[in-house]
């Protein structure tokens, strides 16, 4: 029986093996060492993971930024060989709750619209959507849905485990995405669940925009950037 990673803090020493994962999973987007150099100075209001195999490689990471109450997924990533496996969901079910152990309420991520796999992983942690934002995935101009996840409702620990036991029913769902250097940009309404329901689009998939988006992004794998 094949063990499972184990999850660990993300260090220094992990980024260059971190950095072949990343350009593999985000080719059009991939961040720069400086970038992840730079969400690491920061554990204040960061909290990055790794999960590394039985032979000591990287299997996957996730990261979160968290400030006044309020977290932001700011990306997941898995190994292509782990996709299928639950990993991904690990991984947020672990960013969910450092979220609440560092007393936010919400938590927001941006994954692109023609990843509805992901999508629907996210609903089952809770995530709903609250709009879009506009070609935020740069250079390939791809629309990218917002949702929260309110953490103070029936958000236990325990709950989140379980939806990572049981994310594997739904293979790849969050294996790649990154969310946003900017993840409280104009356009997405804070105050109804949905406001924009009519319009999001039909398909999305997740991660925080590298480039052309604001500021040092805030996500990896399936990425909210």
């Amino acid at each position: 029986m094949t063990t499972a990673p184990t999850v660990r803090a993300l260090r220094w020493w992990d980024i260059e093996q971190l950095l072949a994962l990343e350009h593999d999973l985000f080719a059009e987007d991939a961040w720069s060492p400086g970038m992840f150099w730079s969400e690491l100075a920061d554990p204040e209001t960061r909290h990055y993971v790794v999960a590394e195999d039985a032979s000591g490689a990287i299997a996957g990471y996730a990261g979160l930024a968290c400030a006044g109450g309020e977290g932001d997924v700011q990306t997941i990533g898995v190994r292509r060989d782990q996709w299928g496996t639950g990993l991904g969901a690990t991984l947020l079910a672990d960013l969910l709750d450092e979220a609440r152990r560092r007393g936010c309420h919400h938590v927001l991520l941006e994954v692109r619209v023609d990843n509805t796999r992901a999508q629907r992983l996210y609903e089952r942690f809770g995530f709903v959507p609250l709009g879009v934002r506009r070609g935020y995935y740069q250079p390939a101009n791809v629309d990218a849905l917002v949702m929260r996840c309110d953490i103070t409702r029936d958000g236990s620990a325990a709950r989140h485990a379980s939806n990572a036991r049981h994310a594997a029913a739904a293979p790849h769902a969050v294996d790649a995405a990154h969310g946003s250097g900017a993840p409280h940009a104009v356009d997405v309404p804070h105050d109804s669940e949905a406001p924009n329901a009519a319009d999001l689009p039909d398909s999305s998939g997740v991660r925080h925009a590298s480039n052309g988006s604001g500021p040092v992004p805030e996500e990896a794998g399936d990425r909210g950037r």
